[in-house]
């Protein structure tokens, strides 16, 4: 629950009761209660407004997929994941692989290229 443990909420309890008091704690808790059932409901009122404003072209929009992480993850990565996953080629070597170089033998120095360095 948003990333909380079990010490982290007996703390914030504790906190509330320091603050409030055991009197106006049932208060304040069904005060935050309302307020965050009010947000919840103004948030999904303001969704559904931009669903029928958008027409029914859009019926399956999300605003979620705005969020630039969703974004990227739907439209880029999924066609990566796509091409992961298809099956390789049955040739191994294709035509315009370099040819592999031959192997040195047993304290055979290999060639030293001196413009590369």
């Amino acid at each position: 629950m948003f990333g909380l443990g079990w010490l982290e909420i007996g703390a914030l309890i504790v906190i509330a009761l320091l603050v409030f008091g055991p009197e106006k704690l049932p208060q304040a808790a069904a005060q935050a209660g309302k307020t965050l059932r009010n947000l919840r409901q103004m948030a999904n009122n303001a969704r559904d407004d931009l669903r029928a404003g958008l027409g029914p072209e859009f019926k399956d929009f999300d605003p979620a997929d705005l969020n630039p992480r969703n974004f990227v993850r739907k439209h880029l990565l999924d066609d990566l994941e796509d091409d992961w996953n298809a099956k390789p080629a049955l040739d191994p070597a294709p035509a315009y692989a370099a040819p592999m170089a031959e192997e040195l033998g047993v304290g055979e120095i290999p060639p030293y290229d001196t413009e590369a360095t």
